[in-house]
């Protein structure tokens, strides 16, 4: 993709985002969420096609060709995945940077291994039908961290002042119908939110977070008490996903059709969402640590982060290179 070519460097210096979705919506644990016994691992993932390797994993039987029993855990909202990691629900969660930095005061436990995906094109801005550009006095909806920062990043890069719009919190899924009755004005999300406006006709795609130079990631995270006495396991979960993605940019209908049955995400979506994101298993690195500061600094400034969280301990630099 064109933004690719031309902001990546500066992205990545300057942001390293994560949400769940990055995201990425209320939906209950779909498999057991009992304490972890003879070796079983379970994983919390979101349910939408960002997530699609480790769908792809597990259709595919590499978690088991590995020698890992695994169970994968749908969350609706990234926060409500860390939340389960913290408190011993899960054992690893893919989860977007922003929401982990944000939870980094309350649980400093959490641990960032590597990043798996990233995306200038995922995530976009949608206003409804009759808007064309943000402006004070609008109302824009927004879902806590990688949400609202996108949109903060959003409003600024136009000109126009994050405190002089409303923003109203609601869960993704809420949005489209807030939008069709006039509720909001926009919203900046992954999909398929952006497409649900779409396909209402009550809503068009604007721009996505790669022309105002916005990335978001994804991180796999953990606890340190956990990966402390399972770093052979969480390194094999790794080799995996890194197998997983590399499958997922290779074959995306085979991806699309794992996503589906995991999620029941239409396959044309997917498909479409495996050309505007760049799936692969990275290390963090000392550069990462400082971009995120950017999103540190960010809550600071909306009054969500006090404390300066320790990202030194939390981000795992060249663990995955270590490791593997």
């Amino acid at each position: 993709m064109a933004w690719r070519s031309q902001f990546r460097s500066a992205a990545l210096a300057a942001v390293v985002l994560a949400t769940m979705a990055a995201a990425a919506c209320s939906r209950p644990a779909t498999h057991s969420t009992a304490d972890s016994a003879g070796g079983s691992i379970r994983i919390a993932v979101g349910i939408d096609a960002s997530y699609a390797p480790f769908f792809v994993a597990d259709h595919e039987g590499l978690f088991k060709q590995a020698g890992l029993d695994v169970q994968l855990v749908q969350f609706g909202r990234g926060g409500e995945a860390v939340d389960a990691l913290s408190t011993g629900q899960v054992q690893i969660a893919g989860s977007s940077d922003t929401t982990t930095i944000a939870q980094l005061r309350e649980n400093p436990s959490l641990r960032a291994m590597y990043s798996y995906e990233s995306s200038g094109d995922y995530i976009k801005v949608v206003l409804r039908n009759g808007i064309d550009a943000p402006a004070a006095g609008q109302k824009m909806g927004i879902v806590p961290g990688l949400s609202q920062i996108s949109t903060e990043k959003y409003l600024e890069a136009h000109g126009v002042r994050p405190d002089s719009v409303k923003m109203i919190t609601a869960t993704p899924t809420d949005m489209p119908a807030l939008l069709s009755r006039g509720d909001i004005d926009g919203y900046v999300l992954w999909e398929p939110w952006p497409a649900a406006a779409l396909s209402q006709h009550t809503g068009h795609v604007v721009a996505r977070t790669g022309d105002y130079n916005w990335l978001y990631h994804h991180w796999a995270i953990t606890t340190q008490p956990w990966l402390a006495a399972h770093e052979d396991t969480a390194r094999k979960v790794a080799q995996v996903l890194d197998k997983a993605t590399q499958l997922v940019e290779s074959d995306p209908p085979a991806a699309a059709a794992a996503t589906k049955s995991a999620v029941n995400v239409a396959e044309d979506q997917t498909i479409t969402a495996i050309k505007e994101i760049d799936f692969g298993v990275h290390n963090l690195t000392a550069q990462d640590i400082v971009s995120a500061q950017s999103v540190v600094d960010f809550y600071k400034k909306i009054g969500a982060l006090r404390d300066q969280p320790d990202l030194q301990s939390a981000m795992l630099t060249d663990w995955y290179r270590k490791s593997a």
